[in-house]
């Protein structure tokens, strides 16, 4: 195995720690136990559990940006939420067809990355006094930049402010659904994706 492919295993187990057991579970040598490797592997690669916080933030963030890209590509309506890409439809873009694009989107992250959503919540509030770690982690899922485009292609007159709201609004909708009240409602199914397309739609018609 190589040393890239070791890290990666690590870290997804650092992951798992903290989503299946909490924050206090995160030890080296916990993490040695899980993948049966030897006493001391997990720091050889991580030398402190701040690496590996590092390490987690960065795993979420580059799993985020791959999945959006992802995204991008199969739902042209998503293409305005990349700051990179170039609009390729002249006609307005609709609210409705936004809405439910998006919803899919975070209806996939909460059938596909339960742990990534729970690890990324403990920590976001296990860090706050972490300036550096903190930003990283409160970044590592949703993008300012994508929503303040997509809000100047839909010709909102104020889309900075717009954008930072919307993003508020992915955040609790996001936790409703893998930690709030909303727990039961199984994502990946038709339901899911109806219960977050009226949630988003009124903050997506330009007022």
């Amino acid at each position: 195995m190589s040393t890239a492919d070791r890290r990666s295993l690590i870290v997804d187990a650092a992951i798992d720690l903290i989503a299946t057991k909490g924050i206090r579970a995160l030890t080296h040598r916990a993490i040695d136990t899980v993948l049966d490797l030897p006493t001391g592997s997990a720091s050889y690669y991580f030398r402190t559990k701040r690496a590996l916080i590092e390490a987690i933030a960065d795993r979420i963030t580059s799993r985020s940006r791959a999945d959006f890209r992802a995204a991008h590509f199969a739902d042209a309506q998503l293409n305005d939420l990349d700051p990179a890409a170039e609009r390729t439809a002249a006609a307005p873009l609709d609210s409705s067809d936004v809405a439910r694009a998006i919803a899919t989107w975070l209806d996939g992250l909460l059938a596909q990355r339960r742990h990534h959503l729970i690890v990324r919540h403990a920590l976001i509030i296990d860090l706050l006094a972490d300036p550096d770690l903190h930003t990283r982690l409160v970044q590592s899922l949703f993008s300012v930049d994508r929503a303040r485009n997509l809000f100047q292609a839909m010709d909102f007159p104020s889309p900075d402010a717009a954008a930072a709201n919307f993003i508020a609004v992915i955040e609790g909708a996001v936790f409703d659904r893998f930690a709030g009240a909303r727990t039961r409602l199984p994502a990946g199914t038709p339901e899911s994706v109806d219960q977050l397309t009226a949630l988003l739609s009124p903050y997506l018609a330009r007022p």
